[in-house]
């Protein structure tokens, strides 16, 4: 059953990352590459290697950095929120959600984290979301590893949590507003129980316009990889290799997007002590203009790690 459109965003974003002039001459000018940087306390081992799908309009990311802080962060093209707004608990967006532990259980044992905490008031709700900006993505594959959670890190389980993976406009009031969701809901929300994976397209954000499908009664905890494949006026969302959803007509994007990890709270059911619940992102993978497939994208995020390739971006800048 589709659900009702998340509250709509204001853009207040702080980027807690500067650009630096690497930045602006190696990777932002012209849809360049940069395969690594020295820059930060986060400082990773440039690699020269080529793509192995080769350029032009690729991005890759393994998220190797130190911190929100990191000096790399920024210059790769990734902001955390820290602004006001929606969705969920309203202006309770924080920075200390986001980090980039070792992992395991991670292809190259790293990852980002994205941590969301309440103790069931405001006050004590803590929300974290992560995006890109500058790169503008449109037509092609958007594929990521992802670690669901059906129960918090800490505390008492139970809230309604929305762990969530989407490409999205710049701005709710664009006319060509376009979206592209996967939302996992473990514990249901707005009314409906859980689990429960939901994949929407959207046509307009106020009033909301937009077609869903719900995966229902399947618990997801682990990693997955999440794809959404836009191509010849449709768009697919497959998970682990099978199809979930097909959308067309005008329910596929209209415009240039960001890609967009969020970890949220629906509402406070509850109060009560303190729960942190943990969504993780191992890597992130864009082809422009491709569809590329499930095993495919598995062969060339294979291809990056073999090669030493931490990050890459050919993607035209317009």
């Amino acid at each position: 059953m589709s659900q009702p459109r998340r509250t709509p965003r204001r853009r207040a974003w702080t980027a807690l990352t500067l650009p630096v002039l690497l930045c602006a001459l190696a990777a932002c000018s012209g849809g360049g590459t940069l395969a690594g940087s020295a820059a930060g306390s986060g400082a990773r081992t440039p690699s020269a290697s080529p793509t192995p799908s080769g350029p032009p309009g690729t991005l890759f990311d393994d998220f190797r950095y130190s911190g929100p802080d990191d000096p790399s962060l920024g210059e790769h093209g990734w902001e955390v929120r820290t602004g006001g707004g929606g969705p969920g608990i309203k202006d309770t967006w924080s920075a200390a959600g986001a980090s980039f532990p070792s992992d395991s259980t991670a292809q190259g044992g790293r990852v980002l984290q994205l941590q969301s905490s309440t103790d069931g008031t405001k006050q004590g709700t803590r929300q974290v979301e992560v995006q890109t900006t500058g790169t503008p993505l449109f037509t092609g594959t958007f594929a990521a590893r992802v670690y669901l959670s059906d129960e918090p890190a800490a505390g008492r389980g139970g809230d309604h949590v929305v762990e969530t993976f989407f490409p999205i406009s710049a701005a709710d009031s664009s006319a060509n507003y376009s979206e592209l969701d996967y939302e996992y809901l473990p514990n249901g929300g707005w009314g409906a129980p859980g689990p429960q994976l939901d994949t929407t397209s959207w046509f307009k954000a106020d009033p909301p316009d937009r077609v869903t499908h719900a995966l229902k009664k399947q618990r997801l905890e682990g990693w997955h990889i999440m794809m959404v494949t836009f191509m010849d006026g449709k768009v697919t969302y497959s998970l682990d290799g099978k199809n979930l959803f097909t959308s067309s007509g005008k329910y596929v994007p209209r415009e240039k997007m960001d890609m967009h990890f969020s970890n949220w709270f629906i509402d406070l059911p509850f109060t009560g002590g303190s729960r942190t619940w943990n969504m993780k992102v191992n890597w992130f993978y864009y082809k422009a203009g491709e569809a590329v497939s499930h095993a495919d994208v598995q062969k060339t995020v294979a291809g990056f790690y073999s090669a030493g390739t931490s990050f890459i971006n050919t993607v035209p800048k317009s």
